[in-house]
């Protein structure tokens, strides 16, 4: 504002002239020096200019990390030439499910209007508020206290000195292929190694506790030899405290403890997708037909008594399969359609695992009757060298954890579908709450120790060694020995439960 002021001599003759008008200004001035004063106790006029101007002020400071709720991530993982790649455990939609997964209670419904808004109801702050929005962008893997400080899937294998939870002389149940020591597997150390992450302990399995958790619910392991590879395994660490009523059928495997009502369950399912040998157009009867957009029958019909279910599947898309969408022959594995058949095989088999995957997983997620927990086990690497299965392939002489993964990749091609599809179910159905992924892929990449290997049988006969030209004997680099690695995969599924259940 710009004052102009007359001249002494006018001004002094008009205010002689006016004594009301001296009294005005002199009242005037009394009231600005009153103004000024109040300005000046508060804090200087350049400060408040400065503020109004500029939005600067320099008595804030900014909160820190533990005012604001931050939760640390830790450092990435990065793998060959990557960037920023992180591999942790899973549940729900993020960013991009081949770099990020999370284990812990991140939710992105369709609904939600603003992804901070999960930060905010958990910790009490705004979901307007800039501050939320820049952590939640920063950090999209979080939960609540203890779930978010703990990455599973990164960390190292270390000696246990204690051994293993339970011996092939205390579990009566361990399948026979699987039965290293029973089977004359003369070393012992691949025994004794437990999971570090680096950022916390994985708790020892306590059979206990896991009973005392799972009261009164039913938990199911779906899928193929593999998924009864870790169910054995559970049923081993729990035989120790308590034996089990076998209530299983033709149909069902159920194995029921008295002491909290709880039932552990194994359905057979190969591909976790419809499927039969019966003829269908050019394809003859016998050939596996899989249908690919229709979830496998039985695992559906008895679904909703489940609390938690565990998925396994993969291996069974090596195998002959012809792969069917919408009733149309679209491809198949180690099949080939007739020479004069009108079909477009676009479909391999890495492809239809995927879209075997989010079939699955969205028809749990979406299911009405379905309110428990589906966990998504990842592809359980093998450790074939030199060959596959079929093709000569070798573990032998395998007895402690290697300090580098070989590359595989038909494992890496299969663990990217089976994420890929785990991320278009929860995108689909825009409910990641029943839908966790359990990342064991890189953690037991280490472990070529752990399989039977030629210790496969009882037969006192049975080929252990090399041939006289190098040929490998005939072994199972896939499964896993029990006791040994496979049983770190229920202390990360009991940890995983009680991360995630909602227990009554």
């Amino acid at each position: 504002m710009v004052f102009s002021y007359p001249n002494s001599k006018s001004f002094s003759m008009a205010a002689l002239r006016s004594l009301p008008s001296i009294i005005a200004i002199v009242g005037a001035s009394a009231i600005f020096l009153i103004v000024a004063s109040l300005i000046l106790v508060s804090g200087p006029i350049t400060s408040s200019v400065q503020e109004y101007f500029l939005g600067e002020n320099r008595g804030w400071k900014p909160e820190s990390p533990n005012s604001l709720n931050i939760v640390s991530q830790g450092k990435p993982h990065l793998k060959g030439n990557e960037t920023g790649s992180v591999d942790v455990g899973t549940s729900g939609a993020v960013l991009d499910l081949r770099k990020y997964d999370d284990d812990l209670s991140f939710t992105l419904g369709a609904n939600q209007s603003s992804p901070n808004a999960p930060f905010a109801k958990e910790f009490g702050g705004n979901s307007t508020d800039p501050d939320a929005d820049l952590v939640t962008s920063k950090s999209p893997m979080f939960s609540s206290g203890e779930h978010a400080r703990c990455d599973l899937y990164h960390g190292k294998w270390i000696r246990n000195p204690e051994g293993p939870l339970y011996t092939n002389n205390s579990c009566p149940i361990i399948t026979q292929l699987q039965n290293c020591q029973g089977n004359g597997r003369p070393d012992k150390e691949y025994e004794n190694w437990r999971w570090k992450p680096d950022q916390c302990e994985l708790p020892k399995f306590d059979a206990k506790k896991f009973l005392e958790l799972l009261r009164g619910k039913t938990l199911a392991f779906v899928g193929d030899s593999v998924a009864r590879n870790q169910m054995e395994s559970l049923l081993c660490i729990l035989w120790q405290v308590e034996v089990p009523k076998n209530r299983g059928n033709r149909r069902i495997h159920r194995w029921y403890f008295r002491s909290t009502s709880t039932m552990i369950v194994r359905i057979w399912s190969s591909w976790l997708a419809q499927n039969t040998p019966r003829a269908m157009e050019f394809a003859p009867k016998g050939v596996v037909k899989v249908h690919l957009d229709i979830p496998d029958e039985k695992m559906m019909e008895f679904l909703p008594g489940f609390d938690v279910v565990v998925l396994s599947s993969g291996h069974w898309f090596a195998k002959q399969s012809v792969y069917i969408l919408n009733e149309t022959i679209v491809g198949g594995q180690l099949w080939s359609p007739p020479p004069n058949a009108a079909v477009y095989m676009r479909i391999n088999n890495v492809e239809a695992f995927g879209l075997s995957m989010k079939t699955a997983l969205g028809a749990i997620a979406t299911h009405p009757n379905f309110t428990g927990l589906a966990i998504v086990r990842s592809y359980s690497p093998d450790h074939y060298e030199g060959g596959a299965w079929n093709t000569g392939g070798s573990c032998t002489g395998k007895v402690n954890p290697v300090s580098e993964v070989v590359n595989n990749g038909f494992t890496e091609v299969m663990h990217e579908k089976q994420l890929t599809g785990f991320q278009r179910a929860v995108e689909k159905t825009g409910n990641s709450s029943k839908l966790i992924f359990m990342d064991i892929t890189d953690v037991f990449g280490y472990r070529p120790d752990g399989h039977p290997g030629p210790y496969r049988s009882t037969d006192p006969n049975k080929k252990t060694r090399r041939g006289p030209n190098g040929e490998p004997p005939p072994q199972d680099c896939l499964h896993w020995c029990m006791p040994g690695p496979i049983d770190t995969w229920n202390e990360l599924l009991l940890e995983i439960i009680r991360r995630n259940l909602k227990i009554s």
